[in-house]
């Protein structure tokens, strides 16, 4: 049978292109003169992705990797506006991390969210915003403008989306230490279980019950084995499940399985993979389960493991998932700790409507410019603002251009430029695009300027907010 759990997955999103606005005037009997009345484009709809506690794999992106939103349509006459595009929305399992991959490594750049809560939502791919129409552009000095903005090109990129588990508590251990016989001993899940390693190829989850009703969420986290921490076996892949546990549920066989493993080497060598994958691992609360305690011969095993959890400062079980003995006061334990672990998040958690939190980090990293130096009187300018501005220009108009020049200086573009070092008369690069920067009247122009100054220009980034 196919193994239908999926925990990463690489698409490509792009939103819908905006509509483009409408350069029109109104012409009609008896109205001499009719001021401009060109509407506006729709914008284009959103790729937005949503936490959906119903779902637990990334399945449905296994497959499919494109995705679009619906493109705005054109503006009209007598200011009709474009209809805005649908969004397209994505739904994911909670626990899920969106971030952004470079387009031809597809490795990671940088996180665009952690999507912890149920309905919680981020845009990945906005969709273009529609162009206006001529009836923007009337001013004092400007009564016709023959002019209107095109509609700007969603931009399409790969997003990855990886899914931890929002568990409480995570069992870990050497692989055949008996994780899935105790999951599947105090809960309701049905692992795949067998009498040789790495059974275990998927996490596995179950909700523990306590007598006293406390519950707690419980993933069986298939075996480790040493060097884990730098992607031996499946390491990595198993280690990203731990990082949102509360409570670590270190089991460790007590006869040493086939092998004939020290129970004190087994625990101490999961404690190095896991202090190497993430140091904060190392510090986060853990119990130690001693499993297979039933079996003749694993006391002294057992007392060593014990004293050596006790230096550790950390809590110690004997427990047998063959018969059950010891796990009723496990899993008591186990959901105190985890209700007093969530009181305790809960209290010093901030209170933050994080899908608008995510929306400001994105708006934010829209409006950043960079300014770089490509020759000695060259500049490079990216960032999705200022971009956005050069496409919705219509290059044959003469007015539009202008206006373009207008809102460079409003945006930052020009102070940028100068504090990167640009001059006047530089070149300066936006898409395929190329200008002659005039920096203004106290400007120095780079032909007086001398050649050692010249020289001393900053060629570092220059972001303005």
């Amino acid at each position: 049978m196919e193994n239908t759990f999926t925990d990463l997955s690489h698409i490509n999103v792009k939103g819908g292109d905006g509509g483009a606005g409408c350069m029109s005037f109104r012409r009609e009997a008896f109205v001499p003169k009719g001021g401009p009345d060109g509407g506006d484009g729709g914008h284009g709809g959103a790729v937005i992705v949503e936490a959906d506690p119903q779902l637990s794999s990334l399945i449905d992106y296994r497959y499919k990797h494109h995705f679009r939103a619906e493109r705005g349509t054109h503006g009209q006459g007598a200011r009709r506006h474009g209809r805005d595009g649908e969004d397209l929305v994505l739904h994911v399992p909670v626990g899920t991390v969106v971030r952004e991959l470079d387009p031809t490594t597809q490795t990671p750049l940088y996180d665009i969210a952690d999507l912890t809560q149920p309905g919680e939502r981020v845009v990945v791919a906005p969709g273009g915003a529609g162009g206006r129409g001529n009836i923007h552009f009337v001013t004092s000095v400007r009564r016709a403008p023959a002019f209107a903005e095109k509609g700007e090109p969603a931009r399409e990129h790969w997003i990855e989306l990886e899914m931890k588990l929002m568990a409480d508590a995570a069992l870990v251990g050497m692989p055949s230490v008996g994780k899935s016989s105790i999951i599947a001993r105090i809960s309701a899940a049905r692992p795949k279980i067998a009498d040789y390693p790495f059974t275990t190829l998927v996490p596995n989850l179950g909700v523990a019950r306590a007598a006293n009703g406390q519950s707690f969420v419980a993933a069986d986290v298939p075996g480790l084995i040493e060097g884990a921490s730098e992607g031996k076996g499946l390491g990595h892949q198993f280690l990203r499940h731990i990082e949102r546990t509360a409570l670590i549920l270190h089991v460790v066989d007590v006869t040493g399985g086939y092998e004939g493993r020290d129970a004190v080497e087994d625990y101490r060598t999961i404690n190095s993979e896991l202090e190497a994958y993430a140091r904060e691992l190392s510090s986060r609360p853990q119990i130690v389960v001693a499993n297979k305690c039933d079996l003749p011969g694993t006391e002294e095993a057992v007392d060593r493991l014990r004293q050596e959890a006790e230096r550790d400062g950390r809590e110690f079980f004997a427990v047998s998932a063959a018969t059950g003995a010891g796990l009723d006061a496990l899993v008591s334990r186990c959901a105190a700790e985890v209700a007093r672990l969530r009181a305790e998040a809960a209290s010093s958690a901030p209170v933050v409507e994080l899908s608008e939190r995510w929306e400001r980090e994105r708006e934010r990293r829209e409006r950043r410019i960079t300014v770089t130096r490509e020759e000695r009187h060259a500049w490079r300018v990216t960032g999705q603002q200022v971009e956005r501005m050069v496409i919705q220009t219509d290059w044959e108009n003469e007015e539009a251009v202008a206006y373009l020049q207008h809102r460079f200086g409003r945006c930052g573009l020009d102070d940028a430029l100068a504090k990167a070092g640009a001059v006047n008369g530089d070149e300066v690069r936006i898409l395929e695009l190329a200008f002659t920067f005039e920096g203004g009247d106290d400007a120095p122009d780079y032909d007086e300027l001398h050649e050692d100054d010249a020289s001393l220009a900053v060629e570092a980034e220059q972001v303005a907010q």
